[in-house]
């Protein structure tokens, strides 16, 4: 079990709302804290890679499972 400080539950929405949701979490957290994320869209992974890559945030963990997606992202 990975430790976590947040949690977003972003579940039924689509893009952009995941990504916006996440962007206003972290301004509020402390870098190298961890928020795990809830998303049912099917593109959010695509979403926070991309949002990951350009701003330096890590993806330390990615679960699929049946229809929603869990990502634990640590704030840089």
């Amino acid at each position: 079990m990975i430790e976590f400080n947040l949690e977003l539950d972003a579940s039924g929405l689509l893009c952009p709302l995941p990504l916006l949701r996440l962007k206003k979490i972290l301004m509020q957290m402390a870098s190298g804290e961890v928020v795990k994320v809830i998303a049912t869209d099917p593109a959010a992974h695509l979403d926070f890679g991309v949002y990951s890559d350009q701003t330096g945030h890590q993806i330390i963990n990615f679960i699929k499972q049946m229809d929603k997606q869990i990502f634990y992202i640590r704030k840089k």
